[in-house]
């Protein structure tokens, strides 16, 4: 991607967030909204915007509300940022923040057993001493 591109890309990730924090009147669109990536074609004429949203059950309805809005969206990204052509958002499911907490929680799973054998191993050898 060229610096321009990521330029372009980094401006509709803050904007687009910013009018999904401001809200709309879809009552569809709900939860916690997150832009997770925004990827450009090369001609700049497309924009593919990932979104997570928390809770999970509320994702497919909410990315199915934000297709519907995507004009809507689009002229209000194209009112804060100053570009010759705007493109054509596309909002499609982002499930990596979904993996990322599910990894973090097994690896905090994994530190409590962790730290629970050490103290086990403890009192196993009290025990071995004959202490209390």
């Amino acid at each position: 991607m060229s610096t321009k591109t990521e330029r372009l890309a980094s401006s509709i990730e803050k904007s687009v967030q910013q009018v999904l924090a401001r809200g709309l009147q879809d009552p569809r669109v709900r939860g916690l909204i997150t832009v997770t990536k925004v990827d450009i074609t090369p001609d700049s004429k497309q924009a593919t915007i990932g979104i997570s949203v928390l809770p999970q059950e509320h994702q497919a309805l909410t990315v199915h509300g934000l297709r519907s809005a995507a004009r809507h969206i689009r002229r209000e990204v194209g009112d804060l940022i100053r570009t010759r052509t705007m493109p054509e958002l596309r909002f499609v499911e982002d499930g990596s923040l979904k993996k990322q907490a599910e990894v973090l929680g097994e690896l905090a799973k994994v530190r409590e057993e962790m730290d629970a054998k050490p103290e086990a191993a403890s009192d196993d050898a009290d025990a071995d001493r004959g202490e209390p």
